[in-house]
């Protein structure tokens, strides 16, 4: 069967240290260790990499090092990406505020993913947003896209036994 092909939300990399939320961290780093055991194809773009550097450096730190143990594909904004992005907003699905979100979800659909992975209530992993990202991708002839958080993710994974 083929692996399933996931774009990482910078807010779910945050979550591998997110001392204040433990149940989301434990919740991340279950998925962490699928990812890392290669049962997903991981994909993240250049704009969370710039929104990770944005981190305390401490933080910034830990973060490197967990996404130094796995392997993943890094999708640099383009034309493309950015088209799509507007969608979002030429179709009030998101704000302007919520462009970084807005490039997010672009780069999951133009890199062909299967899913975007996010804890990003507010504007990815929501009914609403769903909703545009299905109208979007209908408008542009790209794949439809799944919205996961990771406990979403986990949970629908057969053989976890945790």
């Amino acid at each position: 069967m083929k692996k399933l092909k996931i774009y990482l939300d910078t807010c779910v990399i945050g979550y591998l240290d997110q001392r204040d939320d433990p149940l989301r961290m434990a919740e991340t780093h279950k998925m962490w260790k699928q990812i890392k055991a290669g049962k997903y194809d991981v994909v993240i773009s250049n704009t969370t990499e710039r929104e990770l550097s944005q981190c305390h450096p401490e933080k910034f730190a830990v973060l490197t090092e967990y996404l130094s143990e796995i392997t993943y594909e890094t999708v640099f904004v383009d034309r493309t990406i950015i088209e799509v992005a507007d969608k979002f907003i030429e179709l009030g699905i998101l704000t302007q505020k919520s462009l970084d979100d807005c490039r997010h979800i672009a780069a999951a659909i133009v890199s062909g993913c299967d899913a975007i992975v996010s804890w990003n209530f507010k504007h990815i992993a929501n009914p609403q947003t769903a909703k545009g990202a299905k109208a979007v991708t209908t408008l542009t002839g790209y794949k439809d896209l799944l919205i996961f958080t990771p406990t979403f993710l986990i949970k629908g994974d057969d053989d976890n036994d945790s």
